[in-house]
């Protein structure tokens, strides 16, 4: 007996140390050491996710859906390329599941010089997700959007050029007005500076963020950082910390609010390369603790 509660002890004490550690997101099935931008639906039975392949030449969004606890084999998402004809990136799900924002540089129309990235969406139907939708341009410019996340009133936060030149890019946000997105505004001191702050995280509420930022005072070239929304201001943003950061580069991170999980991924770059190894990982997040 005494045996099987000192095993017992010792399967604990591992367990716990594992949650301490983040953890590799269905490797060999979604995480396979090209991907990144995770996003999962609130209910955890859709995924969708960026194939990079180790660099930036082809991205596409993949999609799985998890079957008897199990995640399927990954299919291209219905409203992303199939050939490699543009690149799409940074899917994330609505608060309410209904809609996926994501990326992309394919041809707008009516836009023929433009070649960066615009925010696009695609809405959940009773048969699957629809074709991509354009959200307009006045939330999109000339200048590549990236990474937009959004709250339950419709706000979208997102990151782009930063026009004023003090940093290589900034977060901004725009709000839904009538149904049309207003013209984005720079979410401003304390989180933007003259460092490059990308990758924001919104929360359902509006009252945290989460972003990646390149300040020289982290633990590697970019961190994941966290501010709160305190009567209407910004907090002075805090860095995560161990073990969700450390000497690579974490990014594209979600909070998964029903599974108490934070999502982000991590880039190794090979050495005498322009690739990487870049995966999904997570994490129990306790949003309180940073507080």
């Amino acid at each position: 007996m005494k045996c099987i509660l000192f095993l017992a002890a010792i399967f604990s004490a591992a367990l716990i140390s594992a949650q301490k550690t983040p953890q590799v997101f269905e490797p060999g099935i979604i995480s396979t050491g090209g991907e990144f931008g995770l996003t999962i639906s609130p209910d955890s039975k859709t995924a969708f996710w960026v194939r990079s392949n180790g660099g930036r030449d082809t991205l596409i969004i993949l999609q799985s859906e998890k079957r008897n606890g199990k995640w399927q084999k990954p299919v291209p998402a219905v409203f992303s390329t199939r050939n490699a004809e543009w690149k799409d990136i940074d899917p994330i799900f609505s608060p309410d599941g209904k809609t996926v924002l994501f990326q992309s540089n394919r041809p707008v129309l009516g836009q023929p010089k433009r070649k960066g990235f615009d925010i696009w969406q695609s809405t959940k139907t009773k048969n699957g997700w629809s074709e991509a939708k354009h959200l307009g341009n006045v939330i999109n410019t000339d200048s590549s959007e990236s990474f937009a996340s959004v709250t339950n009133s419709g706000t979208i936060y997102f990151m782009k050029a930063n026009e004023d030149g003090k940093g290589s890019s900034d977060i901004y946000f725009s709000r839904k007005v009538n149904g049309e997105y207003q013209t984005a505004q720079n979410i401003g001191l304390p989180i933007n500076t003259t460092e490059r702050e990308s990758n924001p995280y919104i929360s359902a509420k509006e009252d945290y963020i989460i972003y990646f930022s390149t300040d020289p005072k982290g633990y590697g070239d970019v961190d994941l950082y966290i501010s709160f929304k305190n009567n209407g201001k910004w907090t002075s943003p805090k860095n995560l910390g161990l073990p969700i950061n450390s000497v690579d580069a974490e990014f594209c991170p979600f909070v998964h609010e029903k599974e108490k999980r934070i999502y982000f991924a991590r880039q190794k770059k090979i050495a005498g390369t322009n690739r990487f190894i870049e995966e999904s990982y997570w994490l129990p997040f306790d949003v309180s603790k940073y507080r």
